[in-house]
């Protein structure tokens, strides 16, 4: 056993420490107060019947002054001196008022409930101040000294500056908070989705062996279903439920099969596809549908967040409507194809339709011509108005006599053709029949200028061109245009 010789520092315990020295050499900071003007008051407030302390301190907060008023500091060590910036105790205890101020009265409140209710001990997270007016978040803890309880003349309330910490926390929530409002009040949709199941059903099929999924899932459709069903939504935000006519989240969420049907699984299938092959960005154009049963058109970005590719359980989905600009495309796709003003076909169809039929077929090929008698006439003594009118009669008889596969095109002013891919020459005659019957109820229908076609018609078989037989057609058209104007010229005759 070793003993302590000159050379060597004697052991150091806590008893040969004087107590006062131990509170003054504590690096924390430390105040020794005397609670015992606030326990008579207390126990005045009680005989005069308070039971609930926070509503009476709330009810008027002069109350709480009072309270910190009845607290007197005894004693505050080295570091209480350093943390609050005053030279002597002296100086800090005259200027206490700058120390505990303003936004400390919530806190304060929390330390008299807790004192109220009997607790020996108490804590609060606080604000003070230094003596040059530096704000400090700090964690109190205090508590009645042994021996004290029924008196509370001795408190020691230690104290942390927690300044760092708690602007830490506050960056975090205001980070948190502009996240949040950038994702609520952002001008598109997003949606906020766990794909995790969907990867395991995708694992599980990479487990089996697959190595073409694309077939695989030409061959399984159900597997698309089932991973469509999979989808957990976690949040959306206020743009989304605007967008899909919702009332609100639950309704929007609790709908979700309303929004993701019909065409959306062919667009989804490509969206797994690509995340088979590790794709965790991608976009799309994408169909799905409003709760009022209208389509919206969107342009998607899916993007699986960072940290989280292992098991794909938060992924956002960004989605902008573009329903407007598919609507003008489309509008002007019928625009590139079809007469504005008889809503049939146009030349531009008419000419790309004919290079399709003379290299594919189907053959027989037969065409109509079709003009249309006494325009010229109508514009002159009516106006074009009313030559407009008979146009547009003449489209709707077209309309109503031609169906697909066949197709009736305005190629001219006045000039109409129906192309017959796969007709004969009699369901050729069959279908000049139908137009003329349609022609005299339009008739019947409509006053004004009579309705009246000229018409030929003529049948390509394979080998044979087309070019050949639209000619046989115009010269058939023409005999029957001088037909029609026979009897006038008779009778001008």
């Amino acid at each position: 056993m070793k003993s302590a010789t000159q050379n060597e520092e004697p052991a150091l315990d806590a008893s040969s420490v004087a107590p006062l020295d131990l509170f003054d050499l504590t690096p924390t900071s430390l105040w020794l107060e005397d609670y015992s003007l606030l326990r008579a008051l207390f126990d005045t407030w009680r005989a005069q019947g308070v039971a609930d302390l926070r509503a009476f301190l709330e009810a008027d907060t002069q109350r709480v002054a009072q309270c910190s008023a009845c607290i007197r500091v005894l004693k505050v060590n080295r570091r209480t001196l350093e943390l609050y910036g005053a030279k002597d105790f002296d100086e800090l205890s005259a200027r206490l008022a700058d120390v505990l101020r303003d936004d400390m009265l919530e806190a304060h409140i929390e330390e008299l409930e807790q004192m109220w209710s009997g607790s020996l001990s108490f804590e609060s997270k606080s604000v003070n101040y230094r003596l040059d007016g530096q704000r400090m978040d700090i964690m109190l803890k205090g508590v009645i000294m042994p021996g004290h309880e029924a008196t509370w003349d001795r408190v020691l309330v230690a104290i942390d500056d927690i300044t760092d910490l708690e602007d830490a926390r506050r960056r975090a929530l205001a980070s948190h908070q502009y996240a949040q409002g950038l994702f609520e009040h952002a001008p598109v949709s997003l949606w906020i989705e766990d794909f995790r199941r969907i990867k395991a059903l995708i694992d599980e099929v990479r487990e089996q062996g697959i190595t073409d999924f694309r077939t695989f899932t030409d061959v399984h459709p159900e597997f698309v279903e089932r991973c469509m069903e999979e989808i957990v939504v976690l949040d959306v935000n206020r743009y989304t439920i605007d967008l899909f006519k919702a009332d609100d989240k639950t309704s929007l969420l609790g709908r979700l099969p309303e929004v993701f049907r019909d065409d959306m699984r062919l667009h989804f299938r490509e969206q797994l596809i690509d995340l088979w092959e590790g794709r965790l960005f991608q976009q799309r154009e994408v169909l799905n549908y409003s709760l009022d049963g209208s389509e919206v058109h969107l342009h998607l970005q899916f993007s699986v967040f960072p940290g989280h590719e292992r098991e794909w359980d938060l992924v956002l989905l960004a989605l902008t409507d573009i329903t407007a600009r598919k609507k003008a495309e489309a509008y002007l796709e019928y625009l590139g194809k079809h007469d504005v003003l008889t809503k049939l076909k146009n030349r531009s169809f008419y000419v790309d339709e004919l290079n399709r039929l003379e290299r594919k077929g189907p053959f027989p090929v037969s065409a109509i011509i079709v003009d249309l008698n006494d325009l010229k006439t109508v514009n002159d003594q009516l106006g074009h108005a009313a030559g407009d009118a008979l146009l547009r009669r003449a489209g709707e008889v077209l309309a109503k006599a031609i169906h697909k596969p066949y197709q009736a095109a305005r190629i001219g002013g006045d000039e109409f053709v129906v192309l017959l891919p796969g007709a004969n020459e009699r369901e050729t005659e069959v279908i000049a029949d139908g137009i003329r019957q349609i022609v005299e109820l339009n008739n019947q229908f409509y006053s004004g200028p009579t309705l009246s076609f000229s018409m030929g018609w003529a049948t390509c078989e394979r080998g044979e061109r087309l070019e050949d037989m639209l000619r046989e057609a115009d010269v058939a058209m023409y005999e029957d245009k001088r037909r029609h104007h026979a009897p006038e010229e008779q009778s001008q005759a």
